[in-house]
C-alpha cells in the first residue's frame, strides 16, 4: 500500500524576486514497510524534499510552483500538505508521519528532560491517555530504542547522553505515536561505525515491528547497501535514478551514480607508494593523560579519568598511521597531547629525536613549525573574519618565513596550487567555500610551514564522498611526494583501508591492536577491531549478492485513493 507519493514536486527558495530551484520535478513512492533511500551530496536537494513534505520550510521563504505531495493511511483521509493549513500539518506531524534529523542536539531542548520532552509529543496526538499511560509509554518507548535504565534516563537532560543515546531518543520520539511513515534525514552520518550499525539494526526492528514505510535520507552509499528497498539519486534538485537497491548499486545508469559510487574508499584505485623511511619523526612511549575527578564543597580529588592509559606508537617519514576506535576512547585527547597542547600525565613525547615532553611555551614555539594540525570542522578553525590571504600569510610571519607579506603570498599561492585552489581564493572569506573547500585551504594553512608531521583529525567525516575521495587523494600524494609522517585519526574503516600504511586501534583509552593496514583489516586479533570491521557497510560484490533477489516488493490495491 502506498503511503507516500510525490508528483513533480518543485521548491523554490528566495524572496521576493530572488528565487533559488532547490528541487525540480521530482517523483518518488513510499509503500508501507519499504525503506526508501535518496541519496546524493550536500546541495543536491534531498533535505528541502524532505522539508516540503513535513510543511517545515520557513515561512514566506518557499514557494510550490508546480507538483503534488499525498500522504494515504488506512482508514483516514488523503491529504495534500502542499495545500494544507497549518493546524492540519501540526495534527499530522508525529502521529502520521515522524521526522528524525540530522543532529539530535539541536532537536532536542537542552533545558527539557528527556521525560519531559517525549511527554509533550503524546500530550498533543494522544490526549486519550492520562498521565499514568503516558509514562508508561514513554518508558515503552525508550526500551524498544534499547535506552538502559529508562526510569532513570526521564529525568536526565540530553547534555548527559551520549551522541547514539540522544539518537535513540529521536528515534524514540519519533515512534512515540506509531506513524505510518518515517522520515529519517542523515541521522547516523557522525555516529561511530558500531553506534552507526545498532541505530540501523534498531530501525528496521522498529520498521517490521509498525509496519510503517520510511524514506531515509543519506550521503553513504554504503548505508544505503545495507538498509534501503528502493534508492533514488538526486543531483542539483532532480532525481538523476532510481530503481531497486540491487539494480541501481550492482549496474548504476546515470553516470553522476556511476561516480558516486566509485568515489567510495573502498573503490579508490590504489598507486603504488614509495617504501616508508626508517626515520621516526614523532614517538610517544608510554602517554598517559588523566583528568581530576573533583567531589564536595571544597572540590577535592577524589580519582583520576584515565583519557590515555599508557600509549606508545610512532609515525615515521613517508608513512600515515590511522588512529581508529569509537567516540570517547581518547582519540582526540591522544592527538592533542602529542602536539603539547595538552599535558601528558606520564610518558615521554619525542619529535625527530627531541624530548618534548616538557618543553614550556617558549621552548616549544620554534617546533611548532615541525609539527601541524587539520582540525575536523575548518569552519571553526579559519576565523571568519579573516580572509584567506591573512590565515595563511600570519603562519609564515610568526616563524620568521619569507623577507616579505609579497613573498609570502607568493608562497600561499604556491601552497593553494599544492591543494588545487586557485589564486584568487586569497581575497575570499572562509564563508564564500564549501565544505571541502574550506578543508583543502586549512590543510594549505598547516603546510605553507613546510612541517615535517601533521596530525588530522577526523577531517573527513563530514564530507561527502567525492569531496572525501579528494581530499584522501591530496594527502596521500603530500605524504607520498614530501615525506610528511602523518597521523590520521578517523573511525571510518573504508579511509583506514585507502590511506593508512599502518593502523592502530584505540578502547577506553588503551591501543589495544597495531600492524600493517592490510594485515589488520584482514586478520584482525583483537575482539574490539573484529566489532569494528564488521560494523561497517560496505558497498562491495559480496554484500551486493546478498541483497540480489531480496528486494522488498509490494503491492498495491485497486481501491486505494488516487493522488488528485
Amino acid at each position: 500500500m502506498k503511503l507516500l507519493e510525490v508528483e513533480s514536486l518543485i521548491t523554490e527558495l528566495g524572496e521576493a524576486d530572488n528565487w533559488l530551484r532547490a528541487v525540480n520535478g521530482i517523483s518518488l513512492t513510499v509503500n508501507a514497510g519499504e525503506t526508501y533511500c535518496l541519496v546524493g551530496e550536500s546541495g543536491s536537494g534531498k533535505s528541502v524534499t524532505a522539508l516540503s513534505i513535513m510543511g517545515l520550510l520557513p515561512d514566506g521563504h518557499f514557494r510550490h510552483p508546480a507538483g503534488k505531495v499525498c500522504l494515504h493511511e488506512p482508514g483516514a483521509e488523503t491529504l495534500e500538505p502542499l495545500n494544507a493549513s497549518a493546524e492540519q500539518l501540526r495534527n499530522i506531524r508525529g502521529r502520521r508521519i515522524g521526522m528524525i534529523f540530522q543532529e539530535p542536539m539541536t532537536s532536542l531542548n537542552p533545558v527539557l528532560t528527556i521525560g519531559d520532552q517525549l511527554e509533550e509529543v503524546l500530550q498533543i496526538h494522544r490526549p486519550d491517555l492520562n498521565a499514568e499511560a503516558r509514562h508508561e509509554r514513554i518508558l515503552t518507548a525508550l526500551k524498544e530504542v534499547l535506552i538502559p535504565d529508562p526510569a532513570n534516563r526521564i529525568l536526565e537532560y540530553p547534555h548527559c547522553l551520549s551522541g547514539g543515546q540522544r539518537q535513540r531518543v529521536m528515534i524514540a520520539m519519533a515512534l512515540i505515536c506509531e506513524p505510518a511513515l518515517l522520515i529519517a534525514d542523515e541521522p547516523t552520518t557522525a555516529l561511530d561505525v558500531t553506534v552507526q550499525a545498532e541505530i540501523l539494526k534498531l530501525m528496521r526492528e522498529l520498521q517490521t515491528r509498525y509496519g510503517m514505510g520510511m524514506l531515509f535520507i543519506t550521503h553513504d552509499f554504503g548505508v544505503v547497501a545495507q538498509i534501503a528497498d528502493t534508492v533514488g539519486v538526486m543531483r542539483h534538485g532532480e532525481l538523476v535514478e532510481s530503481g531497486k537497491t540491487f539494480d541501481v548499486l550492482s549496474n548504476p545508469q546515470h553516470a553522476y551514480t556511476r561516480s558516486l559510487i566509485a568515489a567510495l574508499p573502498e573503490r579508490l584505485p590504489r598507486t603504488p607508494r614509495p617504501p616508508v623511511s626508517a626515520q621516526t619523526l614523532l614517538a610517544a612511549d608510554n602517554l598517559s593523560v588523566y583528568f581530576p575527578i573533583r567531589q564536595g564543597l571544597m572540590r577535592r580529588v577524589v580519582d583520576h579519568f584515565h583519557a590515555v592509559d599508557q600509549v606508545s606508537l610512532q609515525v615515521n617519514a613517508g608513512e600515515v598511521l590511522a588512529l581508529v576506535g569509537e567516540s570517547g576512547c581518547g582519540k582526540t585527547t591522544l592527538g592533542r597531547a602529542l602536539l603539547r597542547l595538552q599535558a601528558a600525565t606520564t610518558g615521554s613525547i619525542h619529535l625527530e629525536g627531541q624530548d618534548i615532553t616538557h618543553l614550556g611555551r617558549a621552548d616549544m614555539r620554534p617546533l611548532r613549525r615541525r609539527m601541524q594540525v587539520v582540525f575536523q570542522d575548518p569552519g571553526s578553525s579559519l576565523n571568519p573574519r579573516l580572509p584567506i590571504h591573512t590565515s595563511l600569510i600570519e603562519p609564515m610571519r610568526v616563524h620568521g618565513i619569507g623577507r616579505d607579506d609579497r613573498e609570502r603570498t607568493q608562497r600561499a599561492v604556491r601552497f593553494l596550487e599544492r591543494v588545487e585552489m586557485p589564486a584568487d581564493s586569497l581575497w575570499r572569506y572562509p564563508h564564500e567555500f564549501s565544505g571541502g573547500q574550506r578543508q583543502r585551504l586549512a590543510i594549505a594553512r598547516a603546510l605553507v610551514l613546510e612541517p615535517r608531521f601533521i596530525l588530522c583529525d577526523e577531517i573527513t567525516s563530514a564530507l561527502d564522498v567525492s569531496v572525501q575521495a579528494g581530499i584522501l587523494r591530496l594527502l596521500r600524494q603530500l605524504v607520498d611526494e614530501d615525506g610528511i609522517g602523518m597521523l590520521f585519526i578517523t573511525h571510518n574503516m573504508g579511509v583506514v583501508d585507502y590511506l593508512a600504511d599502518r593502523m592502530a586501534v584505540m578502547h577506553k583509552a588503551r591501543l589495544v591492536e597495531t600492524g600493517r593496514t592490510a594485515a589488520v583489516m584482514a586478520n584482525p586479533q583483537n575482539h574490539h577491531t573484529r566489532a569494528l570491521l564488521d560494523a561497517v557497510p560496505r558497498l562491495n560484490e559480496a554484500f551486493l549478492q546478498t541483497r540480489s533477489g531480496g528486494a522488498l516488493t509490494t503491492e498495491t490495491p485497486e481501491t486505494e485513493p488516487p493522488c488528485s
